[in-house]
C-alpha cells in the first residue's frame, strides 16, 4: 500500500510538469513520448522477466493484449482531458472513474474462486472518494487566464466549450488505467513477478505508441526545457512509479490500488491552485476534503482475505 501511495505522489506532479511546456507542444506528443520513454526502460532494464512474460503463450497473451491497448490509450486519453478540461478536472476525473471501472472488471472477469464479496466499508470509502471527484468536476476550477495544461490549440478548444469533451476523454483514460491496472494484476496471479508483468504491458504498449511519437513529437527537440520535463515524466511518474505501483499489485487488488491512487487528483489539483494558478470553488475544496477521507479510509481497510494467493515476488 505504501507503494502505492508513493507512486499516486508522484503521477500527482505530470499535469503541472505538463502545463509548462511550450505551447506547440501538444498533450498526444506529451503522453506518446511519457510512455515510450519510460516503457520501453521499464522493458529494457528487465529484458529476461519481460520476455518470460511475452513468451507465456496464449495464457499471458490473453491479458497482454489488452493491458497493452490500455497503455496506449490512458496516455493519449488523460494528457488530451488536462489540455481540454484543465489540470484538476482531468485528473479527478481521469483517476476518479478508474476505482469503479476497476471493480467491474473484477466482478465480471475475476473467477469464481478469487472473487470477494463487495466489501461494505471498501464500497462507502470509494463512493465518498468518487463523490469528491464528481464535486470537482461538477464545479470545475478557474483558469489562470487560460486553462492549465492547454497545449497547442487547447486554449482556443477550451473557449470553444470544450470542457465536456474533456471529461469525456478523462472517462476513457479511467477506464484504460483501470484495465491495464486489472490485466497487470491477473498476471501476476498468474504467477509472473511483478516487475515483469508491468514491463512487458509496457514495453509493448511503447511499440505500439511510437508511431504516434513520430508524427507529433517534432516539437519536443526544439528547446532543452521541453526534453527535460518530458525526461522527469519519463523516469519519475513514468519508470520509477510503475515500479511502486507493480510492487504494491503483488498483494493489493487493482479496485483497492485504482481507490488508493485517488491520492494523485488531489496532489494534482493542489499543485495546480498553488503553482499552476488555477482556483477552485468552496464545493470544489469540499470535493478535494471528500477525496481525501475516502483514500486514507481505504489505506487503512484490511481486505478480507488476501487478494492474489501466490503472488510471485520481483
Amino acid at each position: 500500500m505504501i507503494a502505492i501511495v508513493l507512486a499516486a505522489l508522484l503521477w500527482g506532479t505530470t499535469g503541472t510538469v505538463a502545463s509548462s511546456l511550450p505551447g506547440d507542444v501538444g498533450p498526444l506528443a506529451v503522453g506518446a513520448a511519457t510512455m515510450c520513454v519510460g516503457g520501453l526502460l521499464l522493458a529494457l532494464t528487465a529484458p529476461r522477466l519481460t520476455l518470460a512474460v511475452l513468451g507465456g503463450g496464449r495464457t499471458s497473451w490473453r491479458w497482454l493484449v489488452p493491458g497493452a491497448l490500455g497503455v496506449v490509450v490512458y496516455p493519449l486519453a488523460f494528457y488530451s482531458s488536462m489540455s481540454l478540461a484543465g489540470v484538476a478536472v482531468g485528473n479527478v476525473v481521469s483517476l476518479g472513474t478508474a476505482p469503479v471501472f476497476a471493480a467491474l472488471l473484477e466482478r465480471t472477469l475475476d473467477p469464481p474462486s478469487r472473487r470477494r464479496p463487495l466489501e461494505a466499508r471498501w464500497a462507502a470509502s470509494a463512493a465518498l472518494a468518487v463523490a469528491g471527484v464528481a464535486l470537482l468536476a461538477a464545479t470545475g476550477q478557474h483558469p489562470p487566464g487560460q486553462h492549465a495544461g492547454a497545449q497547442a490549440d487547447g486554449a482556443a478548444a477550451t473557449a470553444a466549450g470544450s470542457p465536456p469533451l474533456g471529461i469525456a476523454l478523462g472517462v476513457l483514460a479511467g477506464l484504460a488505467y483501470a484495465t491495464y491496472t486489472y490485466t497487470a494484476g491477473r498476471l501476476i496471479a498468474d504467477g509472473h513477478p511483478s516487475r515483469g508483468a508491468m514491463s512487458a504491458q509496457f514495453g509493448v504498449g511503447a511499440v505500439l505508441l511510437l508511431p504516434v511519437l513520430l508524427a507529433t513529437g517534432a516539437p519536443l527537440l526544439r528547446s532543452g526545457a521541453s526534453l527535460g520535463a518530458v525526461a522527469y515524466l519519463a523516469l519519475g511518474p513514468m519508470f520509477v512509479a510503475y515500479l511502486l505501483f507493480g510492487r504494491g499489485l503483488r498483494t493489493v487488488s487493482s479496485s483497492r490500488a485504482t481507490t488508493v491512487t485517488l491520492l494523485e487528483p488531489f496532489v494534482a489539483t493542489l499543485l495546480a491552485v498553488l503553482v499552476v494558478g488555477e482556483r477552485l470553488d468552496p464545493p470544489g475544496w469540499l470535493g478535494l476534503a471528500l477525496v481525501l477521507t475516502g483514500v486514507v479510509s481505504v489505506v487503512l481497510t484490511r481486505p478480507s482475505r488476501p487478494s492474489r494467493p501466490g503472488v510471485v515476488a520481483a
